[in-house]
């Protein structure tokens, strides 16, 4: 399932698009959200599903040598043992990866070339030459984990950082560029739950529960429909700063983290902190985690005396109001 911090980071993508369109709808913004979150799943299910195009196309390859006029002994006993795999297997035969990617409309239809050029890339790597060239192991058990292991290394080494791959998913959504490590490490993590007495796939949800659906469309509107209020926070703690030099993104990662800690008082202090504070490191300005976490700190102390953050049942713990750190902006 898609975890709360992607759920943030969606939220603050979603902000600076709604703030940089001018703020013409809240409607059409938290439709976007909606969708990019969607998406975002629909690239875990399609990432799972990957290995098994990969493998019709290995299928036809075969069909194609033994249909020759004069088909050489290799290409009438070819080496199946990747056709035959039994992850594979329960990869295309999974109704509930089916039921998945029908519900979402997910799937590789189009995309021939690149499911080729993957293939053409695994059989060229060290790790499935080994694969076909080792003899298949004597028990179930450690046959499956083989099959498995085979899976795993071609989502390893043929999906993450892959340039032409990362250039045909931007084409088909332009969602997706930045999903694929997650994506896949969902994928890599569902596939690594599978074992010789599986039956079917166990494919996530989309949300873990209706909390967390309900968690990242409030966190949006809320931001939204408080925002100059919240803003109004910021510049009241940046006086040092020329409030419209801040890095916008700067704001907006702010402006969530404050809406979080004020809206939700089951969510600790410390996780809210921890969490866009990290956020900032990877969508900001090399400098702004400490900025961020310098203008927070202070930010938490003064809304706690104000009564605007108030911490109940599991939010109370961490929720220790942090001591202010003094920091400068890189």
């Amino acid at each position: 399932m898609l975890s709360r911090r992607l759920l943030r980071i969606k939220t603050v993508k979603s902000l600076y698009s709604y703030f940089q369109s001018g703020g013409e709808s809240l409607i059409r913004s938290e439709k976007e959200l909606t969708e990019s979150i969607r998406k975002s799943y629909e690239l875990y299910l399609m990432m799972i599903a990957l290995i098994g195009e990969v493998a019709e196309v290995a299928r036809e390859r075969i069909a194609i040598g033994q249909a020759k006029l004069m088909p050489t002994a290799e290409d009438l006993n070819p080496n199946r043992r990747f056709v035959d795999n039994r992850v594979i297997a329960l990869i295309e035969q999974s109704a509930a990866l089916d039921d998945a990617m029908v519900r979402y409309k997910a799937g590789w239809s189009g995309q021939e070339a690149l499911i080729k050029r993957l293939y053409q890339d695994m059989i060229a790597a060290p790790y499935y030459q080994r694969y076909m060239e080792s003899p298949v192991p004597e028990t179930e058990k450690e046959a499956f984990a083989a099959d498995r292991r085979l899976v795993v290394d071609f989502l390893t080494t043929h999906i993450e950082d892959n340039e032409y791959l990362e250039e045909a998913l931007e084409e088909m959504s332009m969602f997706w560029v930045d999903d694929i490590s997650y994506s896949l490490g969902l994928a890599i993590r569902t596939i690594g739950l599978l074992n010789e007495t599986s039956t079917d796939l166990d494919v996530m949800p989309m949300y873990k529960s209706d909390d967390d659906k309900e968690y990242v469309e409030t966190l949006f509107r809320k931001a939204l429909v408080c925002h100059e209020e919240y803003f109004g926070y910021i510049d009241k703690f940046t006086e040092n700063w020329d409030f419209d030099r801040i890095a916008f993104m700067d704001k907006l990662i702010m402006l969530a983290a404050i809406t979080e800690l004020v809206q939700f008082p089951t969510i600790p202090v410390k996780v809210t902190l921890d969490e866009f504070i990290e956020i900032s490191k990877y969508y900001s300005t090399p400098g702004s985690s400490v900025f961020v976490n310098g203008i927070l700190d202070k930010l938490v102390v003064w809304l706690t005396e104000q009564g605007k953050i108030a911490k109940t049942g599991r939010g109370l713990i961490d929720s220790s109001v942090p001591k202010e750190k003094t920091t400068t902006h890189a």
